[in-house]
C-alpha cells in the first residue's frame, strides 16, 4: 500500500512518528513524501491537540482525505480526548491509541486484507492499550539520522488548568532506566551524535519509581561514545525538589547546558488561575543556580499570553521578567481554550488582546535576541560537531546549544573543536576554526 504519514506537535510525537514510519517500511509498504501524498491509499495522522488552530487543520485533513476515498488512521493525542470530533469529520477513521504505536502493524495488515478482499468500507478499526508500549529499543526512520529522540516517560502527575495533554496521556509512567540507557546506547552505535530526552515534563521522571532524572542523566553520561544530550522541557515545580542534584548532573560533559523552563506567566495571579504549582521566586532560584555553575548557559521558556482574566498589569510583569532574565528563546502561545480542561469554563479575553500582547512580547524577544547575538560575535570557545547541513557545512553546538556553522572544514561528527564566532544570522552563528 502507498502510505502517507503526517505528524503534528511535540518532539515526543515526532519520536512516535519515526517509529511508525519504520513499521510502515518494515511491512513492505511504500512511504510517501509530502510531494507524493496525493497518491496515498492510507493516510496516517499523528495528531496534536494543544492548540485550536492545529486541531482544525487536522480535522480538515482527515475529512478531506476520507472524501477522496483514502483510508485514514488517527494516532496521537486527539483520539484520547476528541474522538467525537474525529468521527464527526470522518466516521470511518481508524483509531490507534496513544500508547499503541507498536500495534500499527496489526492495523495496517487488517486494512490491507480488507483491500485485497475488495472491502473498501466496513466497520472502522480501533486499537488501544492501557500501558505505553514500543517506545524504546525499536527500529526508527529518523527525520535526522544524527538526532535520536528518546521518550523517557508518558503522562504527567500535575493538572495545569489549561492543559489538555494531561487528559490525553494520563498519569506519569516513567520508562525503566535500563531500557532508556540501552535505547541511547543503540542510537549512538547507529551514528547518532545528538540525543534528545523528551516527555511531557522531563523533570518529573522517576517521581513514580524513585529513580529520578539526575540519576538517569548520570547513567546516560556513562554510556561510551561521542554524543551530547539535550534535556527537554522541565517545569519549575518539578525541578525544585531535585534542583541541586540536577545541576550536578548537568555538570557532565555530555549534557548540553540548556535549561528549558516554561514559566507561562510571571504573574502570581495568573499562575494561580493556571494551577501552576510554582512561584516566581522558585524560578529565580533555579535560574540563578544554573547560571552560577555554568558560564556558557542557555535559557529557553514558554509563555502563554491572553490567559483568562490576564490584566495589563499581569502582562507587564511577564514583560519585565523577560527583560530581566533575557532568555535565548521564548515560545509564545496565544491562549487557546481546550475542551476537558478546567480553564475551558473560564471567561476569555477579547481575541484582539492576546493578538496584541503576542505581538508586543514577540517584538521584545526579538530585540533581546538581536542584542544577545551581537554580544556573541567574537566569542571563542569549544563546540561539538552535531551534524552536517545539506550543503556540506558542519553544524556545531556550543556547550549551551547555540548553533555555530563552520564552512569548508573536515570536522568529524562527535568531534570537539575550538572556534571563533564571526557573524550572526537569524537562526545560527557563523564561525571559523581556531587553534
Amino acid at each position: 500500500m502507498k502510505i502517507y504519514l503526517e505528524s503534528f506537535g511535540c518532539s515526543a510525537s515526532q519520536a512516535s512518528a519515526e517509529i511508525m514510519k519504520a513499521s510502515v517500511e518494515r511491512l513492505g509498504h511504500e512511504l510517501l513524501s509530502p510531494e507524493t501524498a496525493g497518491q496515498a491509499e492510507v493516510y496516517i495522522c499523528n495528531s496534536c491537540t494543544v492548540k485550536y488552530t492545529t486541531e482544525q487543520k487536522i480535522l480538515y485533513k482527515i475529512r478531506s482525505m476520507g472524501e477522496k476515498g483514502v483510508q485514514v488512521i488517527v494516532s496521537g493525542c486527539m483520539p484520547e480526548v476528541q474522538l467525537e470530533d474525529i468521527l464527526h469529520a470522518n466516521p470511518e477513521a481508524h483509531i490507534l491509541g496513544i500508547n499503541s504505536i507498536s500495534h500499527l502493524d496489526d492495523l495496517l495488515s487488517s486494512i490491507e486484507e480488507r483491500n485485497k478482499a475488495g472491502l473498501t468500507g466496513g466497520e472502522r478499526l480501533e486499537v488501544r492499550t492501557s500501558e505505553p508500549l514500543g517506545f524504546l529499543n525499536v527500529p526508527r526512520k529518523r527525520s535526522n539520522p544524527n538526532i535520536h529522540i528518546c521518550q523517557i516517560s508518558q503522562g504527567c502527575n500535575f493538572a495545569c488548568s489549561y492543559c489538555i495533554v494531561k487528559h490525553a496521556r494520563g498519569k506519569l509512567r516513567s520508562f525503566p532506566p535500563q531500557e532508556i540507557v540501552e535505547d541511547i546506547r543503540s542510537a549512538v552505535a547507529d551514528g547518532c551524535r545528538e540525543i534528545w530526552l523528551t516527555s511531557q515534563d522531563d523533570s518529573q521522571y522517576g517521581m513514580d519509581t524513585g529513580i529520578k532524572l539526575p540519576d538517569l542523566l548520570c547513567m546516560i553520561s556513562e554510556i561510551p561514545g561521542d554524543f551530547k544530550v539535550r534535556v527537554g522541557m522541565m517545569n519549575p515545580f518539578s525541578v525544585l525538589p531535585i534542583l541541586d542534584e540536577l545541576v550536578d548532573a548537568f555538570d557532565s560533559d555530555k549534557i548540553f547546558k540548556l535549561l528549558h523552563l516554561p514559566i507561562q506567566s510571571a504573574s502570581h495571579h495568573i499562575l494561580k488561575k493556571m494551577n501552576r504549582m510554582h512561584k516566581m521566586d522558585a524560578v529565580d532560584e533555579i535560574i540563578t543556580k544554573f547560571r552560577a555553575r555554568f558560564e556558557d548557559f542557555s535559557l529557553f521558556t514558554d509563555i502563554i499570553v491572553g490567559f483568562c482574566d490576564e490584566s495589563d498589569e499581569d502582562f507587564e510583569e511577564t514583560l519585565e521578567w523577560v527583560k530581566k532574565y533575557r532568555p535565548e528563546k521564548v515560545n509564545i502561545s496565544r491562549y487557546s481554550p481546550r475542551p476537558h480542561t478546567k480553564a475551558f469554563s473560564f471567561r476569555n479575553l477579547d481575541s484582539r488582546i492576546p493578538a496584541q500582547r503576542s505581538h508586543e512580547l514577540h517584538k521584545l524577544c526579538e530585540q533581546i535576541k538581536l542584542k544577545s547575538k551581537q554580544e556573541m560575535i567574537g566569542w571563542k570557545g569549544r563546540v561539538f560537531v552535531s551534524r552536517y547541513t545539506e550543503i556540506g557545512d558542519a553544524l556545531t553546538r556550543t556547550d549551551s546549544y547555540r548553533p555555530v556553522v563552520i564552512s569548508g572544514s573536515d570536522l568529524k561528527l562527535g568531534q570537539y573543536a575550538q572556534v571563533e564566532i564571526m557573524d550572526a544570522k537569524p537562526g545560527y552563528f557563523l564561525g571559523k576554526l581556531i587553534g
